[in-house]
């Protein structure tokens, strides 16, 4: 990058950046963001395939997640980075459909390149991306229909779609079903649903089937003494943040103990305060400790004589989900126990899972916490599973909180795409070509389906327009049939949020890679230059006085 001055060139950058602009720019980008999209393309819908990718130290992840694809993948390119971007910010809003809105970019920037080509400036199409974006928007709420948040059937149904085509297909009807539970009861008053109140233990060993939902918690720990009881019911659970120790003082104090004598009664009174703190803990009437730091070796000693189920160095998380579990409160010093904060659970039992012990919490009255745990045969499949869960259970939570749900399977792609153009229509000058390309390339995701089951895409494109035309709004393609089918009646459903979060994002991200004329990227730093090297440490001699064919 150089100025002519007088016929001097002047270097602005530094030796080794590189410049690129105008069209070459523009292009490189376009097809940096489409290999990105190309990657993820193939694990679109229920007939999609599965990636396997594997890192640098050779650790193996096989999934058919969009987020989890590109998160994993070692993305070098700025332009692909908000290719990323837009998968995550997906994940982050809604949980599902991060495919969809990477496949929706790529898309938009190649319909963009074609225009460009007939010299339409990207300013224009950016501004006819913009409001189309817009207008789709307004369009889906159109079409999207109200549900009640206690619609067990539709959040099932919704959680089926989200697992589909992901490993978890063999038992769908008992993960949605725990799915839809697990929901349902952590949901708060008000409608809004924190899916980190649903705690995924995974565990290799037995099969997806013998998955099960925890109405209470499981904590991935043990009892602290072989003399504690196994099971307690009608557990009374205190929660405590507090050391169950002697305390030392604050401040550095020195203690000089000059006969045995003194020695013995200073052992003794630690013992008798240990003996207090228990003593303190049973007459709260607690038969059950989950306590965030330790226990000192007496305190268990007496907590067993006590019969009293203790646990220590719990998770915080686990402490503050037990709490919303059991009704309990966070107890954060010894003197404030007392017996109107403890939790109350059926039964507190702790089990061998998988060949580790783990401690259920079960049966309790309320549980705004819950547990659900997965098993299956591989610990790929075990990883897999988890993540389609994850997906299911975000996409069931949104569902409640939003109460509003449209058809799957491209339904409202195509829809979507007929409005818009007659929209477009409207419009008229250039922008009218933007807005165009915006709505054909909104039918990429029904080609896609199309295209990773095996149909031939335009053909099922041109059958699912015919059918929208005639007013079928929730016409989608049913992979299996090989046919345009009523997805609503299918139960093929998808959260509203999804699409709306899915065209937003990518339409931004089309949006600001198009805007871009110019990468100029800084020369590499290899490594320290010799000047460096010799202010660093005296030349070679400081790298151990390497002969200097060496370095």
């Amino acid at each position: 990058m150089s100025a002519q001055l007088g016929g001097q060139p002047i270097l602005i950058l530094k030796e080794g950046g590189s410049r690129t602009r105008g069209r070459d720019a523009q292009s490189m980008n376009i097809a940096a963001a489409k290999a990105v999209a190309g990657a993820v393309r193939t694990t679109l819908g229920p007939k999609g395939m599965d990636k396997m990718l594997v890192d640098t130290i050779g650790d193996v992840v096989i999934t058919n997640d969009g987020v989890t694809i590109l998160k994993e993948m070692d993305i070098e390119h700025p332009a692909a980075k908000m290719m990323v971007e837009v998968a995550k910010t997906q994940d982050d809003e809604v949980g599902d459909g991060t495919t969809t809105a990477v496949v929706i970019a790529g898309e938009l920037l190649k319909k963009s390149e074609e225009l460009l080509e007939q010299d339409v400036h990207p300013t224009v199409i950016t501004l006819g991306y913009r409001q189309a974006a817009e207008k789709a928007q307004e369009l889906l709420k159109t079409i999207a229909v109200d549900v009640k948040a206690k619609d067990k059937e539709i959040l099932s149904k919704i959680a089926g779609t989200a697992m589909t085509g992901k490993n978890a297909e063999a038992s769908k009807d008992k993960l949605c079903d725990l799915i839809v539970r697990a929901i349902t009861l952590v949901a708060d008053a008000d409608g809004t649903v924190d899916t980190e109140n649903v705690k995924v233990e995974k565990r290799v060993g037995g099969a997806i089937e013998d998955s099960e939902i925890v109405e209470g918690m499981i904590i991935d720990k043990e009892r602290v003494h072989p003399g504690m009881p196994k099971t307690v019911k009608n557990a009374k659970i205190l929660l405590l943040n507090a050391a169950v120790e002697y305390k030392k003082t604050e401040v550095d104090a020195e203690i000089s103990i000059t006969s045995p004598d003194q020695l013995q009664m200073f052992l003794d009174e630690e013992e008798r305060m240990i003996k207090g703190i228990v003593e303190k803990i049973k007459a709260s009437g607690a038969n059950v400790l989950f306590c965030q730091k330790g226990i000192d070796d007496i305190a268990q000693h007496y907590l067993a004589k006590a019969g009293i189920f203790a646990t220590r160095r719990v998770k915080k998380s686990d402490m503050e989900k037990l709490a919303r579990a059991t009704g309990g409160a966070l107890i954060s010093s010894i003197d404030a126990i007392s017996g109107d904060e403890l939790g109350i659970a059926g039964l507190v039992e702790e089990r061998k899972v998988g060949g580790e012990e783990m401690i259920f919490v079960e049966k309790c009255k309320n549980p705004k916490a819950v547990s659900i745990i997965i098993k299956g045969g591989t610990e790929h499949v075990v990883d897999e599973l988890g993540r389609a869960l994850e997906d299911a259970l975000r996409v069931v939570g949104v569902v409640v909180e939003d109460k509003k749900v449209v058809a799957g399977g491209g339904a409202p792609e195509v829809e979507l795409s007929l409005r818009l153009r007659e929209y477009a229509a409207t419009q008229g000058g250039r922008i009218q070509l933007a807005i165009e390309a915006f709505a054909s390339a909104l039918e990429i995701i029904p080609r896609t389906l199309a295209e990773n089951a095996g149909l031939d895409p335009i053909d099922k494109l041109v059958e699912l327009r015919a059918a929208h035309e005639k007013g079928k709004k929730t016409f989608g393609l049913d992979v299996f049939k090989g046919e345009p089918v009523d997805m609503w009646k299918e139960g093929v459903v998808e959260p509203l949020r999804v699409k709306t979060q899915a065209i937003a994002s990518a339409a931004e991200a089309a949006v600001m890679i198009l805007r871009i004329d110019d990468v100029i990227a800084s020369a590499r730093s290899a490594g320290p230059s010799p000047e460096e090297m010799a202010a660093m440490g005296g030349g070679m001699g400081g790298m151990g006085g390497m002969p200097p064919g060496m370095m």
